[in-house]
């Protein structure tokens, strides 16, 4: 064992619409002795999420939510180390959920070893982790994009959006991304080469999604909702499809913030066009999809024909503004604390 102390981050006060600071603690700790089978984990890098969001709301969803004083839940890239099981050793790298900690006690049943030399370990946690994978999945079991067909993904410059662009284009149909501001419009028609971008900040958005949709939607990622999906709904062709994985503009919302009710008309479109609407969460298409995710990901990224875009933030004590910001749209690609050195 070593003598190393901890800090965390917890969950203080439930937020009243959006985060805030005085949403969380810093907090010491002692990591506990090891029991057999454990490891003692020292996490390098943290995911950050919008799914975090709603799990420190106090209401019904499909995952238990923090309790107050308890630690942040999160996804990393940890290093072991001491361990208690035979099947790691010190200074293997894990896939882990630590939460927002620099040390985490865990079993070593729970954890993921780490091929470092497949790809950087960031890559664990973004484009060949779980929002790469939401992507993946989404794509395969619900998207199912034929050549030809025009693809529309939100949050297109983040780590689920960029790579749902770019199997749009490795399948032949046409990728529209929309995102926020000219420079994350640029990073996705410049440099992912995708075949449409709309700046969800425009004045005219409706009118510049359709001029960019001229054949309509077959495919929609749905990853946002709010406002977007208001103006996605009318473009949505006979027999689309829209993968649900998430609902960010939601999250920070209050009851009192809610727009006029668009459910008749959603719908109606289902209805009349014989649209597919399905939601989905990434583990529930883990066993049928993952280990294809990683060959063919991984392939791709080595090939260069899939790219992807990392936005680091130093040291946990930010990992609460990092979200917070995130949350706003202020982040550029997938968002990550460097926790250790």
């Amino acid at each position: 064992m070593t003598n190393a102390m901890g800090r965390k981050i917890v969950l203080v006060a439930r937020p009243h619409g959006t985060v805030t600071l005085d949403d969380f603690r810093s907090e010491d700790f002692a990591p506990r002795d090891l029991k057999a089978g454990e490891l003692l984990l020292e996490v390098k890098y943290l995911s950050l999420d919008p799914y975090m969001r709603s799990r420190m709301d106090d209401r019904k969803s499909y995952a238990e939510p923090l309790k107050i004083g308890e630690t942040m839940r999160g996804e990393s890239v940890s290093t072991v180390l001491a361990s208690e099981n035979s099947a790691y050793r010190a200074g293997d790298f894990v896939l882990a959920h630590t939460g927002w900690q620099t040390h985490a006690v865990l079993a070593g049943d729970s954890v993921r070893k780490i091929d470092s030399q497949l790809a950087p370990v960031t890559t664990r946690l973004g484009v060949l982790g779980m929002p790469g994978f939401t992507a993946y999945a989404g794509m395969m079991a619900i998207g199912k994009p034929a050549r030809g067909e025009t693809v529309v993904v939100a949050a297109a410059s983040g780590p689920v959006g960029s790579l749902v662009g770019q199997l749009a284009q490795l399948s032949g149909a046409r990728a529209v991304g929309i995102a926020g501001g000219s420079a994350k419009c640029a990073y996705l028609r410049d440099e992912l080469h995708f075949d449409a971008t709309v700046d969800h900040g425009a004045k005219d958005f409706g009118k510049a999604l359709a001029s960019a949709c001229p054949s309509g939607i077959d495919v929609y990622f749905e990853n946002v909702g709010g406002p977007i999906w208001h103006s996605v709904l009318p473009l949505l062709n006979r027999f689309a499809r829209v993968p649900v994985c998430g609902l960010v503009a939601e999250y920070d919302a209050n009851n009192s913030d809610r727009p006029q009710d668009y459910l008749p008309a959603t719908m109606r479109q289902i209805l009349n066009q014989r649209m597919l609407i399905q939601g989905f969460l990434n583990y529930d298409l883990m066993e049928r999809y993952y280990d294809d995710f990683i060959k063919d990901v991984s392939a791709w990224i080595a090939e260069g024909r899939v790219k992807y875009k990392e936005d680091i933030v130093e040291g946990l004590e930010n990992a609460p503004q990092a979200f917070i910001g995130m949350l706003a749209g202020r982040n550029f690609g997938k968002l990550l604390v460097h926790v250790a050195h």
